[in-house]
């Protein structure tokens, strides 16, 4: 479906009537496995020498349509989904990475994925760099030669940043590395990044996909574009694989290598499988995805431009206003808006924030965003509590701000919410 456009591709990629009974929508297959027509369709299909359903910790048709709509959307040639966002950045990391390999990784990252990066993957013997992704030279000084793949945020959270991704892809080119892009707060409705030099894409489907705060689920795309073969650096992928019987999966499958031995390896020993429900609600969600970030980045530019006025408010981080440093940047990457997810600071620091926090009314206070609920959390005290002082200014968490998810509902009405509070949080 690659020749129709976006909107129509969020609909109708990865979805056909159902076979057996015409459903239009795509059904729930709630199913743990499927019957094989005989002892030789089931080798074919464990040989990958035939693709179909084996066991829904692998593969399952609601999720399989679910990765084929997103790996439409952002241009790959497949996708894998999984349990979460978190899972889908160990997901991206698997295949690539081996005892005392390292990630450079940008330090504008959310907090959970700092954490992650800083202290869980150490146990599988991985580490990362974080260093400014603002900065080129400051990323090839990070990269030595155990160095598997570069990592950032295309739109940062929580404090809305943009990056280069043109500029940080050449920099993975020049070292023949992977780039790989979460994609979650932009989602591919404002940027793709496989278009600017990404190798994998990876989304927590929790938020704007989904967009309603009912799934926990993460995606990985493939671009099909790396030569995993090129530098023995990546032998699970370009070498024989005793994980799975000896088999080179880039000899073997090409383009899509990547894209099968998440599933056939990574799905299958790790586990960190999608359940059919949640893809479901996410293929549902994926059909207003063009209309919701268009209301999503219309508010978020009003409430914004109304905040930066505001004598109570320090400053405000949203790249769409002229005022901030990712204004140009923005244009370039995020041509239809620089998304809905920004900070801003409050006259009178930490507590000042969170008596804001406390009296919002139509704000929801969660540790979530990408909803069509206006959502805000002072990251300080949250989501970023475990990072250091240094850490949490460097991802743009200072004590002094909180971030906000701007809704869908009406602007007016959330800037209503914030200045009544506001007055209450610096009274």
């Amino acid at each position: 479906m690659s020749n129709y456009g976006f909107n129509t591709l969020a609909i109708h990629a990865g979805a056909e009537p159902d076979p057996a009974t015409g459903a239009r929508q795509v059904p729930i297959y709630q199913t743990t496995a499927y019957v094989f027509r005989d002892a030789d369709h089931a080798a074919k299909l464990f040989n990958l020498q035939e693709v179909g359903y084996i066991y829904s910790r692998l593969t399952n048709p609601t999720v399989s349509a679910l990765a084929s709509r997103v790996a439409a959307l952002e241009g790959g040639v497949g996708a894998v989904c999984c349990s979460s966002g978190h899972a889908a950045q160990i997901m991206a990391l698997f295949p690539l990475m081996s005892p005392g390999t390292n990630v450079v990784a940008s330090s504008k990252l959310y907090g959970g994925t700092i954490q992650q990066f800083n202290n869980t993957i150490r146990k599988f013997g991985w580490s990362a760099k974080l260093v400014d992704f603002d900065d080129p030279k400051a990323i090839a000084a990070a990269i030595d030669d155990n160095t598997r793949a570069l990592f950032c945020e295309t739109i940062c959270n929580p404090g809305g940043a943009i990056s280069d991704l043109d500029m940080i892809s050449r920099v993975a080119d020049q070292h023949g590395l992977p780039l790989i892009v979460d994609n979650t707060t932009a989602s591919p409705y404002l940027c793709r990044p496989i278009e600017h030099g990404a190798t994998l894409v990876v989304h927590s489907a929790t938020k704007y996909l989904t967009g309603n705060g009912t799934v926990t689920g993460g995606i990985v795309v493939d671009s099909g574009k790396f030569d995993w073969s090129a530098s023995g650096k990546y032998p699970s992928l370009a070498a024989p694989e005793p994980a799975y019987h000896g088999l080179n999966f880039h000899a073997a499958l090409g383009g899509m290598a990547f894209t099968f031995h998440s599933i056939a390896v990574g799905l299958r020993d790790l586990g960190m499988t999608m359940n059919p429900q949640g893809a479901h609600y996410t293929l549902m969600g994926i059909e207003t995805l063009p209309l919701r970030m268009q209301r999503h980045v219309e508010n978020a530019q009003i409430v914004a431009e109304w905040l930066e006025q505001d004598p109570r408010v320090d400053y405000v981080t949203y790249p769409g206003l002229k005022s901030s440093p990712y204004h140009h940047l923005g244009q370039k990457i995020t041509p239809k808006g620089p998304g809905a997810l920004f900070t801003f600071a409050v006259k009178g620091g930490y507590e000042a924030c969170v008596k804001l926090v406390d009296s919002l009314k139509l704000f929801s206070h969660v540790a979530n965003l990408g909803d069509t609920r206006s959502l805000i959390i002072h990251s300080a005290s949250t989501t970023h509590r475990q990072l250091s002082d240094e850490q949490r200014v460097a991802a743009g968490a200072a004590p002094n701000v909180v971030r906000v998810s701007i809704g869908i509902e009406d602007a007016r009405d959330i800037i209503a919410d914030l200045d009544q509070a506001l007055t209450k949080a610096t009274a």
